[in-house]
């Protein structure tokens, strides 16, 4: 495996050296439930239109900030980040003001913008697949897109799931499972995101994201 297929493999542990946990509900390397009702290209649809952003920054040789439109712009069509934000800080959530919500929102969207845009950089050949077919999750009526990330010396590459949730927007990203064994990213962050804001606050658990943004932007 190359440098590159390292590198890769590194930029898709998505987090703040975080703790892997697997995801609540998921049972590691179970068969796929093919899905029922939902039109698969309903539901994948988001995740396609992220991998066409990541795709055309990795091949744009442009500035950080521009390729953070670029994939900002997908992220907003892609997730519901209040979702992500919410199971990535547990019960805690629901006793912080609208205004902390707010602004921890807006720092989260930043540091998932910049985290996307230094792992696929100019250069990095990423190649995206996304697997005909939906899973049925465990919880309610949401849905699973199983993908593939990887170089072209490691094909099919990583396994990266995306739990869906539809709403009245349309299916949304509330979760990513990575791996054969589905660690979910919420709940490694979870871990991280509530010590900091047991220590710091609000504004502390923001100090981390935008420096871990700063990083990003430098590297």
């Amino acid at each position: 495996m190359s440098m590159k297929s390292i590198s890769l493999r590194a930029g898709l542990v998505l987090g703040l050296g975080m703790t892997l946990l697997p995801a609540a509900g998921i049972t590691p390397l179970a068969p796929a439930a093919l899905a029922q009702g939902a039109p698969a290209s309903a539901v994948s649809a988001p995740v396609q239109a992220l991998y066409a952003a990541l795709d055309k920054v990795q091949h744009a040789h442009s500035s950080f900030a521009e390729r953070s439109q670029i994939v900002g712009a997908a992220v907003d069509q892609a997730y519901d980040l209040d979702a992500v934000l919410h199971a990535s800080i547990g019960l805690r959530y629901q006793s912080l003001t609208p205004d902390d919500k707010t602004k921890l929102l807006a720092a989260f969207r930043n540091f998932t913008v910049a985290r996307y845009v230094s792992s696929f950089k100019p250069g990095s050949d990423a190649r995206f697949t996304v697997k005909p077919g939906l899973e049925n999750s465990p919880v309610g009526g949401n849905k699973i897109v199983n993908t593939y990330i990887g170089a072209e010396d490691s094909m099919p590459g990583t396994p990266l799931s995306y739990i869906m949730h539809n709403d009245a927007s349309g299916w949304k990203i509330v979760d990513v499972l990575l791996g054969e064994s589905r660690i979910s990213q919420a709940a490694a962050q979870r871990s991280d995101f509530s010590s900091t804001l047991a220590s710091g606050g609000v504004s502390g658990l923001i100090t981390v994201l935008d420096r871990k943004v700063k990083t990003f932007s430098n590297d």
